[in-house]
């Protein structure tokens, strides 16, 4: 299997540097436009099969994808985005949401932990995996997901994980 990795296209929140996990919000004007991009290069990727979480941005994102390809969209709650609880809506340089952020297996206030977030994530992509063994998946996600899928293929520090910021709409590629 060929996993494309694409995170959604930029919303309100992204703009203004807040933490967007759990709290549901739609592209904005710029993200629809990073969507239709990212969907114009997926086109010459040949998937076979496009997997979204539920979250608003990332389905209007994977729609995109879609409409572009005529592959339907199926959809994983699993690829939601990290609930980051009392943190939703900071600013993201706030220092104790990256105190918060270092404690492994510590669930966020009113949130989930990163061992959570790893536990579902890792099911999907093995779920994919056995499922799809043979084609091109592509999983429409988000940052926080996006960096836990490059730990499934790549070791990385404490430091380069918690500092690993995908760009909204970007699309990274993984061999199984």
């Amino acid at each position: 299997m060929k996993l494309y990795v694409a995170r959604h296209g930029q919303t309100d929140w992204n703009a203004l540097n807040k933490v967007c996990g759990a709290t549901d919000l739609p592209l904005n004007e710029k993200g629809i436009g990073q969507a239709e991009a990212l969907a114009e290069r997926v086109k010459s990727l040949d998937i076979d099969v496009i997997i979204a979480s539920p979250m608003v941005r990332a389905q209007q994102t994977a729609r995109a994808v879609s409409l572009a390809t005529g592959i339907a969209v199926i959809t994983d709650s699993r690829l939601r985005e990290h609930n980051y609880g009392t943190f939703e809506g900071v600013d993201r340089g706030k220092e104790e949401y990256w105190a918060q952020k270092y404690q492994f297996a510590v669930k966020f206030p009113e949130g989930e932990s990163v061992l959570q977030l790893a536990q579902r994530v890792y099911n999907a992509v093995e779920d994919a995996k056995a499922k799809y063994p043979d084609k091109k998946v592509l999983f429409v996600c988000h940052g926080g997901v996006s960096r836990m899928i490059k730990t499934y293929f790549e070791d990385m520090t404490n430091d380069s994980f918690f500092h690993y910021a995908p760009e909204n709409a970007f699309l990274a590629e993984y061999g199984l």
